[in-house]
């Protein structure tokens, strides 16, 4: 059958729920500063899970974000500590790879708070050459609209290292990004990407998404998130994820129907997002490998 790329599931919201601690503007950030170790054992129940990427708990390690708090000053050590936890469980697991997560500058979701270009793309290649020095793959995180892109993508092939780009559509229109423009006008500028993706959409917006990424020739493939919707409060200054809610519908069992289907579709990599666990990763794992599929 088909070779398949089964990533991890959603760090953050895991961290939270281990924890149970207050979700904070720094999400799994300060967290992970709270519960040293705990970032690694997660990496670890992923990759037992069947998972063979972990995406490094570096998305919301930015300099913007860090502004103003007690971290301003440690954006280089964060992002060499969440590094250092994902190739540590990396190193117990034979064929897996780190991926090197690169999130949105400023917030997830807003485009409108987006940097032009020039600015932005000084600050992506900052966060991709730190990142790059521990990492397999550089992975471009919640990619709102084609200016962010650009420049995320411009920025991290700098690196050399293979470079995949997801990007997140409208959970009402697949066919959509974030930002509204249509998701095919992305295409013209990606060629040089490795594989491109969609994360951190609802499930069902993911179908029609991928019919178009199929027409790029290059790799492609989804991890949604599990959440009932994108809240209004979300989309303030400094959001946390408490301002945010799980759906209730998507088991294990439910979510694996979603990413067989992107399988069908001709998808090769696939995984999750916020809100899926090391349960879900397993039951995709478990219907790959019936398919007769193998996963690499």
């Amino acid at each position: 059958m088909t070779d398949i790329t089964l990533l991890d599931g959603g760090m953050g919201q895991e961290l939270v729920h281990r924890t149970g601690d207050a979700p904070t503007p720094l999400w799994g950030t300060q967290v992970m500063i709270d519960h040293p170790g705990l970032v690694e054992a997660i990496h670890h129940d992923y990759f037992v899970a069947g998972a063979t990427i972990a995406t490094s708990n570096t998305y919301a390690i930015l300099r913007d974000r860090l502004d103003g708090t007690p971290f301003e000053l440690h954006f280089a050590e964060l992002n060499l500590a969440a590094m250092t936890e994902a190739k540590a469980a990396a190193a117990h697991f034979p064929n897996t790879r780190v991926a090197g997560s690169i999130g949105p500058i400023k917030a997830s979701y807003r485009p409108d708070l987006h940097p032009d270009y020039d600015v932005a793309i000084k600050i992506y290649g900052e966060k991709a050459r730190m990142t790059a020095l521990h990492a397999d793959i550089l992975l471009a995180e919640t990619v709102a609209s084609v200016l962010h892109a650009r420049s995320v993508l411009d920025a991290a092939l700098d690196t050399g290292l293979p470079v995949w780009l997801a990007l997140t559509v409208d959970d009402q229109d697949g066919t959509r990004l974030r930002s509204g423009e249509p998701l095919a006008d992305v295409l013209p500028h990606i060629g040089k990407a490795s594989a491109v993706l969609i994360n951190c959409s609802s499930p069902e917006a993911i179908k029609p998404a991928l019919d178009i990424l199929k027409t790029s020739g290059m790799p492609f493939g989804a991890y949604a998130n599990g959440f009932e919707k994108i809240t209004a409060a979300f989309l303030e200054d400094k959001p946390t994820v408490d301002a945010l809610s799980a759906r209730k519908d998507l088991t294990p069992a439910a979510y694996a129907d979603h990413v067989m289907g992107w399988v069908g579709q001709g998808a090769t990599i696939v995984g999750g997002c916020c809100e899926v666990g090391p349960d879900h990763i397993k039951e995709i794992a478990e219907r790959l490998r019936a398919a007769g599929h193998t996963i690499v």
